[in-house]
């Protein structure tokens, strides 16, 4: 089904694969004879190096400096991104902007809050020369594939799912950071990154869709980190035999295999795509050199792939739903065990209770979002339920179409009625389903969604207040199937159904009649509006000669998400105000934690008004005394206090900078992990001030409740130097080591100056 090689491998004429082993040269001697090339020579003949080549301006392609053609935001990020970029001098958008309202459209929280942000938008986009899409209009992704997307061009999106390969387009989700620097006609600077080649072969069968392809890639790649921010390019016979929503659906989930990108080799079927979407200009066919390089190679067999399944809690956690349903009890069982790590064992979590006459009965469904909402999808989840009725036990059913033309186009076609005449919910567009802020599920209850991820609480339960239901992914079809059979978990190759397939029709008057659209005309005469919400970045100290640093979170999942680290659902009403949303950072995963840094806050704040420290914080007292019985030197001008967490591996999941921002408004100078799950996770310590230091993965020298004492920092990030001596202070100093990693020169600098901000204001 999914076959990963345990080397790279050559790619010849784009159908005949070469593994990069012993027998390789004798290999390639055969097929080219004196046309043989070099490793790194055939490495430059991948699609993804053509493009990075055309898009990097440092003249060195092994240190790239990207400019993207364009940029994304939705309303969770963009008012802090402006924010920003207003504060280091923005005067105008430099490159098409735009600014989607699809996440705080319907969970009423705080009153005028979203609303505020989305007027916000709007006058930014006049004022700097945007593009602003209304709520309920489409969500970013799919407005960008239907608008944006165009043929070896770049996009930048502060949205890790920004993922739009299948239409010949490298995009990249990163923290809001990086799309200030872009905003300010700066570079995206990051090493070249290794590219793992994709090759489908065969054609999926009949009821198989795209997310259970892309499931079944996932579940092969995340644990080893297989392609951890690499660039996966899908090539091989199979890519002509799947649609271009089919595509659509495998490229937006690449983003749960942890890699940096995506991009595919393009046809007819994509030219007809742009054709359809009045862009057909917009077409280029890519296609990878007839000897190609690639540092991996994923083998996908589409016809062997079958209905999946991701259970609780990960996108990674899968199973074929045949392989689920012939060993239910022992499957859940493991899934039950496996949550006592993701959860703490602070709920009572349950999934054997679903199984009822011997079948698993689940109690939502839903397919939704930049995933679920395509066409195609819903298409065939309308002619699997046609005719048929959901019931009227537990069971619900919402979709959420992508964007209001295709919603337009399911009611020409009928497959809106087919949908509500099954019982099913249709509604407008709207990420809510994908990150907790809509059709929240019952205490311990079971939903199976065609969405994009399913991580702890991200359905909306609140663990802080005992309340726990959970998520399992799968693809539009199966859920349509179950959807059928009442609740009962069933796979769509199981179920007699004749597909429909109706033609799309793309109606751009919708979107020319509701979407602001500046031309990239600024006007600056345009107030922007600041609802009382909006609020601008606290001051951000640089980095001093000395730190001490308490530890106030020790966390040892093997995986810390972006949504452990700060919740998404309500609380992402509250992004435009950087202080009251460093309220909730880990506030389901430690709840200690905001009380325990701004403890250690107040002594920070204490020392740079050159206060006493003890009054602020009585324990520190000692401490202090205690590194200068070595370091007679430390006071109040050259060491900084501040907090620190410990986390195995953060930063899975989301693109959002709060993830770091929260930290650092809370008096974070740094994280230490064993290893960062995502380039941009680690960006936004980076952009925000913090260290990401690195430790060995040994017993830790240090505890929840230590402080570590490191001198001389400040000259460690000048010098470049890539480790330093760090103390445990207790009733000595014991010395251990701790790694910073490979940082650029502006990345040191951003360090040095406290953050982003400070670094533009000079």
């Amino acid at each position: 089904m999914v076959q990963l090689y345990n080397n790279g491998a050559y790619l010849l004429n784009g159908t005949e694969i070469i593994e990069d082993n012993s027998e390789a040269n004798a290999k390639l001697a055969t097929k080219l004879g004196a046309n043989v090339i070099s490793k790194d020579e055939a490495a430059t003949g991948t699609i993804a190096y053509g493009i990075l080549e055309k898009h990097n301006t440092s003249g060195n392609m092994d240190k790239l400096k990207i400019k993207f053609d364009k940029l994304t935001s939705h309303d969770i990020t963009f008012v802090g991104i402006i924010q920003t970029a207003r504060a280091s001098g923005l005067e105008k958008f430099p490159v098409p902007y735009v600014l989607t309202n699809c996440h705080n459209s319907l969970c009423a929280v705080g009153g005028t809050i979203n609303e505020d942000d989305h007027m916000f938008g709007l006058t930014s986009a006049k004022k700097y020369g945007g593009i602003y899409v209304p709520p309920h209009q489409a969500v970013i992704h799919q407005y960008a594939r239907e608008m944006l997307a165009g043929g070896g061009k770049m996009i930048l999106g502060s949205d890790s799912h920004t993922r739009y390969g299948a239409l010949g387009t490298m995009a990249m989700g990163e923290g809001g950071p990086e799309l200030v620097k872009q905003l300010l006609s700066k570079t995206y600077d990051i090493n070249m990154p290794k590219v793992v080649g994709v090759y489908l072969t065969g054609k999926p069968q009949k009821g198989v869709g795209p997310q259970d392809v892309a499931l079944a890639i996932i579940g092969e790649v995340f644990a080893n980190g297989y392609v951890n921010n690499k660039v996966m390019e899908f090539v091989g016979d199979g890519v002509a035999n799947l649609s271009a929503d089919f595509r659509i659906g495998i490229d937006v989930m690449t983003t749960e295999t942890t890699c940096l990108s995506s991009i595919w080799k393009t046809d007819d079927t994509i030219k007809e795509f742009y054709e359809i979407h009045g862009r057909k200009e917009e077409y280029k066919e890519l296609n990878p050199a007839h000897i190609t390089y690639y540092d991996g190679m994923i083998y996908v067999d589409l016809s062997k792939i079958k209905p999946m399944i991701a259970m609780p809690f990960h996108p990674s956690n899968t199973y074929t739903i045949e392989e689920l349903n012939a060993n239910l009890m022992d499957i859940l069982a493991d899934c039950e065990k496996k949550a006592l790590v993701s959860l703490g064992g602070a709920v009572d979590f349950k999934l054997r209770d679903k199984v009822r006459n011997g079948k698993l009965y689940v109690e939502q469904g839903i397919i939704a979002g930049c995933a679920g909402g395509g066409f195609e999808n819903i298409c065939e989840a309308s002619d699997i339920l046609n005719g048929a009725s959901i019931g009227s036990d537990e069971f619900t059913l919402s979709v959420y179409p992508a964007s209001t033309p295709i919603y337009m186009e399911l009611v020409k076609n009928g497959c809106v009625a087919k949908l509500m005449g099954a019982g099913a919910i249709v509604k407008t567009a709207f990420c809510g389903p994908c990150f907790g802020a809509g059709d929240t599920p019952s205490h311990n209850a079971f939903s199976i969604r065609h969405s994009t991820r399913n991580f702890p609480n991200r359905e909306g339960s609140k663990l802080q207040n005992g309340q726990i239901s959970s998520v399992a992914l799968m693809d539009a079809r199966s859920i349509a199937a179950t959807a059928a059979n009442k609740g009962y978990l069933t796979a769509a190759t199981d179920i007699d159904v004749e597909f429909t397939n109706p033609k799309y029709f793309f109606d751009q008057t919708i979107y020319e009649n509701r979407v602001f659209d500046s031309k990239g005309v600024a006007d600056s005469s345009v107030e922007i509006k600041f609802g009382p919400n909006i609020k601008d970045w606290p001051e951000m100290p640089g980095l001093t000669d000395n730190l001490l640093i308490k530890v106030v979170s020790e966390i040892h999942d093997p995986v810390t998400t972006t949504d452990e680290l700060i919740p998404s659902g309500e609380t992402s009403s509250y992004r435009s105000n950087p202080i009251g949303l460093a309220e909730f950072t880990l506030s389901r995963k430690d709840p200690e934690y905001v009380g325990k840094a701004k403890a250690v806050q107040a002594a920070e704040m204490a020392r740079r008004e050159n206060k006493s420290l003890k009054e602020a914080l009585p324990e520190i007292d000692v401490i202090i005394n205690k590194i200068k019985d070595n370091y007679s030197d430390v006071n109040n001008i050259n060491t900084g206090i501040g907090s620190v967490i410990f986390a195995v591996k953060p930063g899975d999941g989301s693109a959002r900078e709060q993830a770091a921002s929260c930290q650092r408004v809370l008096g974070g100078w740094a994280n230490i992990a064993n290893e960062y799950a995502t380039k941009r996770y680690r960006s936004n310590l980076i952009n925000w001030g913090m260290l990401p230091f690195i430790i060995a993965k040994e017993e830790l020298p240090f505890q929840n409740g230590d402080y570590l004492f490191i001198p001389e920092i400040k000259k460690a990030v000048e010098e470049k130097q890539s480790e330093m001596k760090a103390y445990v202070v207790g009733n000595s100093l014991k010395e251990f080591t701790l790694k910073l990693g490979e940082l650029t020169d502006d990345e040191r600098t951003i360090i040095l100056k406290g953050c982003l901000i400070n670094f533009y204001k000079g």
